[in-house]
């Protein structure tokens, strides 16, 4: 028999994506053997998580203040918005270097097997930020630049599903909508990518 403070922990780590039972049992197991100031340093950063990570009101990305750091940046092309699934997604984006637009966070995408809807997303809220800039363009009577949204979501069928959700949404709004080109990966060879891999990169063709 376990102690239960050692059990409550195996049992939360074992809530954690990609960890099982036994896999929980070794990283308490091993915290409390050799590294007990390392979970004490753990224990700490989760509680200043809890009290100071909130998300942004403009684009729901972690942040430790009301708008990040990107929203922030007068320098970033704010009527460019790129939206993803996920924050690590937009990190992923933001590596590239070659983005200088903000970001719209869905924090998931839609997938009726695991009873995610719409409703779950942060898609509603896309719709009421692109209504707010154009309703701010009027409201100072400049003419209203054009509003481009970047579907990001992963080339997955709910990312396609999800994606193809928000167009819809958002065309009566007149805007601009793109979707991130799909293709083959620097390194990879032609005979071993799929049929729908191969076709969008035929079909996403640039001048070389």
């Amino acid at each position: 028999m376990l102690p239960k403070s050692l059990q409550r922990l195996i049992d939360s780590l074992a809530k954690l994506p990609g960890i099982g039972q036994k896999t929980a049992q070794r990283l308490a197991y091993h915290l409390l053997r050799t590294h007990r100031s390392l979970g004490k340093e753990i224990g700490e950063t989760l509680l200043g998580l809890a009290e100071k990570i909130t998300f942004c009101r403009e684009c729901f990305n972690l942040s430790d203040s009301q708008i990040c750091s990107i929203c922030g940046n007068p320098r970033r092309e704010k009527k460019l918005i790129c939206v993803v699934e996920n924050v690590f997604d937009a990190q992923a984006i933001e590596r590239s270097g070659d983005f200088h637009g903000v970001y719209h966070i869905l924090h998931g995408k839609i997938s009726p097997l695991d009873n995610v809807t719409p409703d779950d997303l942060k898609i509603k809220e896309l719709f009421l930020r692109i209504k707010r800039m154009q309703e701010n363009s009027q409201g100072n009577g400049t003419q209203a630049e054009q509003i481009e949204i970047i579907l990001a979501t992963n080339p997955s069928s709910e990312g396609e599903t999800t994606a193809l959700y928000i167009q819809r949404l958002l065309h009566p709004l007149n805007i601009k909508i793109t979707r991130i080109a799909t293709g083959i990966p620097v390194g990879a060879d032609l005979e071993y990518a799929d049929e729908i891999t191969l076709g969008r990169a035929i079909k996403g063709r640039q001048d070389y």
